[in-house]
């Protein structure tokens, strides 16, 4: 608790213990008004003041201004009637209660949002002359190189150019368990360094760096409301008043036509406090703050499990998603080439992967790096003679006097080599040692480790079909895609086409289906803002994916699309049953109330009770850990 829900609940409990005492003092008139004056002012001088702001300010329609009518005319029906001033300071107590549990319901959904925001550095450590400096990381220019000590944060997005570490990374992607990070590896601000020292060579400035743009999304979500927070804002403004003037018209209309109509007495005292139970019904606490709050809850619950929703419409959106698009390299796979597989003859598998990393030791294409980093070893320069390149077929040279050929089957057939076409789709390198075929590496973007799992969960979580747009040719998007268990495939696009490509989707889907599109790359931005909800690779998504996107995955993994379609429904059940259960209560209340039925008291649950209930069932948007 903060120093003012602390504040608050003192003064709940002394007003709650001064109204029960006083009840109990054998005293009347106005000694006794004087007495219960003091708790109800203890409870409830701020929202007279309130209530007096709002009426000065000609904008009195609000909760103060019910709660102050309601209770001050209880105080006045107290002093004409029988001294009974407990209602009054009831309903003001309990309305406080109610708020003292929305603020702590709130202050425990921003505490995930605080977590996040702890990842802003104070400072970086750049090195000058020999010696540490702290530095404003504004200040840091792209290529500088910075240190990070055991137990700083990462400030700026960079490459480690000296030094091994473990990483805490939970704070953007949610993932308790350290990530190791070496010599080579992009390294991405917010981390936490726990273990070695990092030199860290940056590649952005801190204002383009990964903290700054979460920091930036995060700060500016509550700013975009969904369709239900507008709906309750303008509800909120036409039902206040109109409870209002119904209050009054309940306070005068029947006891006047009692007495000039029928001739009977007019009842004013029952009739005027029909009217203030009325009103204190009526108030829309529980709609006006759950709805909101819920969401603010889900976003935070989101952003507790690495997935930065960028505001409530799009969790909105979110939930009615019943069609995902993937592109495919970055986001379904790695978006690096790697040896997916060694089919060789007679020759073991390391020799082959040797003489290959060998022969294109001199090459710095990513198929070369790709062979070099399978081979698991820095090449042995001086074993290699007679480097040849052949343009558009591969390399020949001699390693240990040996005569090797790496390249595609032209290359193998400028040799006279007989080589064997492999089944599996990817860039096939085939391999010839002394004039002999030795076999082949498949070179291949690897699939991400849980991306089946990650298209299989989403079809659990209701998705009716799935679909994988890529650059790539035909046979390996096939291929991916029946690995993957992805409902549809289109292959050979250009940026341009993937937007085509969505605007048809959109155009042949049901009218209250949404498609969200996953991506990665630059390329895939206009893509992103195209569909109803654009997903951005957070991690090493490029700059403009992240910008154009509604969604961001903080950590690359694709299973977050079904964790956050789950949050987006958990949230949207929970606001819709705040609706339907508040305005339920309200309207049978309300109708107690005008016949006569309800009392202050069922007044009193009427608002905070329902306001209490609705708001401690927003709080579950926040747990997010099982869904």
């Amino acid at each position: 608790m903060n120093k003012k829900q602390k504040k608050m609940l003192a003064r709940i409990l002394i007003a709650a213990i001064l109204m029960i005492g006083f009840h109990f003092l054998p005293v009347k008139g106005w000694f006794r008004f004087g007495l219960y004056l003091i708790p109800y002012l203890v409870i409830g001088y701020d929202i007279l003041i309130k209530a007096g702001k709002g009426i000065r300010n000609r904008q009195p329609f609000d909760e103060s201004f019910l709660m102050a009518i309601a209770t001050i005319g209880a105080i006045i029906i107290g002093i004409t009637g029988d001294g009974d001033y407990t209602e009054a300071i009831g309903v003001m107590l309990f309305y406080q209660v109610g708020e003292w549990f929305q603020s702590y319901a709130v202050g425990k959904s921003r505490r995930n949002i605080s977590d996040l925001m702890d990842i802003r550095p104070d400072y970086a450590n750049v090195e000058r002359d020999g010696k540490l400096e702290q530095t404003d990381p504004d200040e840091v220019e792209i290529g500088s190189i910075i240190v990070v000590q055991p137990g700083e944060k990462v400030p700026i997005d960079g490459v480690i150019v000296e030094g091994s570490s473990s990483l805490n990374t939970s704070a953007l992607t949610g993932e308790s368990l350290p990530r190791e990070a070496a010599v080579g590896d992009e390294i991405i601000s917010g981390c936490i360094n726990i273990t070695g020292l990092l030199k860290i060579r940056t590649t952005k400035e801190f204002g383009e760096s990964t903290v700054s743009k979460i920091l930036d999304l995060v700060e500016n979500a509550s700013s975009r409301k969904s369709r239900s927070e507008q709906f309750i804002t303008r509800f909120a403004r036409i039902y206040t008043p109109a409870v209002v003037y119904c209050a009054i018209a309940l306070a005068v209309v029947p006891p006047l036509v009692q007495l000039i109509a029928l001739g009977m007495t007019p009842g004013w005292a029952t009739w005027i406090y029909r009217a203030l139970t009325f009103l204190v019904i009526s108030c829309p606490c529980a709609l006006v703050i759950s709805i909101p709050l819920s969401f603010f809850a889900g976003i935070g619950g989101a952003s507790n499990a690495g997935v930065l929703v960028k505001g409530s419409n799009y969790l909105e959106t979110l939930s009615q998603v019943r069609y995902v698009v993937f592109d495919k390299t970055g986001t379904l796979t790695r978006g690096v080439f790697e040896v997916a597989a060694v089919h060789h003859n007679e020759m073991d598998r390391e020799k082959l992967l040797e003489y290959a990393a060998l022969a294109e030791s001199a090459s710095s294409h990513p198929i070369s790096k790709s062979l070099k980093r399978a081979y698991g070893k820095e090449p042995d320069r001086s074993r290699v003679t007679d480097i040849k390149e052949i343009s558009g077929k591969g390399v020949t040279a001699k390693v240990d006097g040996i005569t090797v050929a790496a390249g595609n089957a032209r290359l193998m057939e400028m040799l006279g080599v007989d080589w064997i076409d492999c089944h599996q789709s990817g860039t096939i390198i085939h391999m010839a040692i002394d004039g002999r075929y030795a076999g082949h590496i498949v070179i291949a973007d690897i699939v991400k480790p849980n991306a089946r799992e990650a298209v299989q969960a989403l079809k659990k979580a209701g998705i009716e079909k799935t679909i994988m747009l890529t650059g790539d040719i035909k046979k390996v998007a096939d291929q991916v895609a029946a690995f993957l268990g992805v409902d549809e495939v289109y292959s050979e696009l250009l940026p341009g086409d993937k937007v085509c490509k969505v605007e048809e989707l959109l155009a042949k889907k049901p009218e209250k289906a949404r498609l969200a599109f996953v991506g990665d790359g630059i390329n895939d931005a206009p893509v992103l803002s195209r569909a109803d909800i654009g997903i951005a690779m957070g991690a090493m998504g490029s700059d403009a994916a992240i910008e154009a996107a509604d969604i961001v995955l903080m950590d690359d993994d694709p299973m977050k699309i079904s964790k956050a379609i789950r949050i987006s429904r958990k949230c949207l059940r929970i606001v819709y049953e705040n609706i339907w259960f508040a305005i339920g209560v309200k309207v049978i209340c309300l109708v107690l109330g005008a016949l006569g039925i309800a009392n202050m008291w069922l007044a009193i649950f009427a608002d905070v009770g329902v306001m209490i209930i609705a708001v401690l069932n927003a709080i579950r948007a926040l747990f997010v850990k099982h869904l």
